[in-house]
């Protein structure tokens, strides 16, 4: 039986779908600046239910794109453990009568942002798939220390590790992490107070980032941008920057081949100048409170 629904209120600005940061940056010139337009719009964060499913595996596969991942089984896991995570939606009027026309847009999940124990439950399909992949990309892209840590914590299951997922579409701003961040931690805690399998040593994190190619700027030269203020490093999450100055190890590895046209996280597609990264940032449970206290030190304004 599933949970009843928590709503919690956020509020934030959202740049237009026709703007992005990524594009943004790139095109700087006198022909071709742009404007962001910002529009007020009010979100609810709430525990995922069943009408969700579609929209939260569509979030997944924005970050695990081509990787061989039950993302069916693992919303499903996701939606079963609603007592913890929250998925971002549109604030709607519960006064206000909802018609069929508007049942699509009521029922879009912005974002989802939870945790995952992967050291439980391993005769789960998608959690075994997503311990081998992990194992798989730290022996092909990690440093030997970072890898010998990795495997060592997916081989010993008295360190719990959880996987923390943080997805949501890029032209939500970063503010937003600060009320989801803050209810998983509570909701974590009220789940460990009540024996249930998550109390973490480690968390491990997949983020979404962008870096500058040489190849590609040249490219932006000829067309006649202006790139003086092209970042070489552009998170597609800006928050996840801080999870990564308190990362334990961490390694990163493109995923150019694999981000077909829809599968990026973008609302727009202008960004030909940078190339998909996804960088893995292992770090201890314990400092979860403090990357939240400097999350909202920089982003609560």
């Amino acid at each position: 039986m599933s949970a009843p629904v928590k709503k919690r209120e956020i509020q934030a600005k959202v740049l237009d779908a026709d703007t992005d940061p990524v594009s943004s940056s790139l095109s700087n010139s006198e022909d071709e600046e742009q404007e962001a337009v910002e529009i007020q719009i009010d979100f609810e964060g709430r525990n995922a239910q069943d009408p969700d499913y579609h929209g939260i595996k569509t979030l997944l596969k924005q970050l695990f794109l081509k990787a061989h991942i039950d993302l069916g089984g693992l919303t499903d896991l996701i939606i079963s453990q609603n007592y913890v995570g929250s998925v971002i939606k549109q604030a709607t009027d519960e006064n206000e009568s909802e018609d069929e026309d508007n049942d699509d847009e009521v029922n879009d999940v912005f974002g989802v942002t939870t945790v995952i124990n992967i050291s439980d439950k391993q005769n789960i399909p998608c959690i075994q798939q997503l311990r081998d992949l992990l194992k798989q990309l730290a022996d092909e892209h990690a440093t030997d220390a970072a890898n010998t840590m990795i495997n060592n914590l997916l081989g010993n299951d008295a360190e719990q590790l959880g996987l923390l997922i943080n997805e949501r579409f890029v032209n939500i701003p970063a503010k937003i992490s600060v009320p989801l961040l803050e209810h998983l931690i509570s909701e974590v805690e009220r789940a460990n107070n009540r024996n249930m399998p998550f109390n973490f040593s480690y968390y491990i994190f997949i983020c979404k980032l962008y870096k500058s190619d040489d190849k590609k700027i040249e490219n932006t030269k000829n067309k006649k941008k202006n790139i003086d203020n092209v970042p070489s490093v552009l998170w597609s999450n800006p928050e996840e920057e801080i999870f990564a100055e308190d990362a334990t190890v961490s390694f990163e590895f493109s995923v150019e081949e694999e981000a077909d046209s829809g599968l990026s996280g973008k609302w727009t597609e202008r960004d030909d100048e940078m190339t998909p990264y996804r960088r893995v940032l292992l770090f201890e449970a314990s400092k979860l409170p403090l990357i939240l206290q400097k999350i909202q030190n920089q982003f609560s304004q």
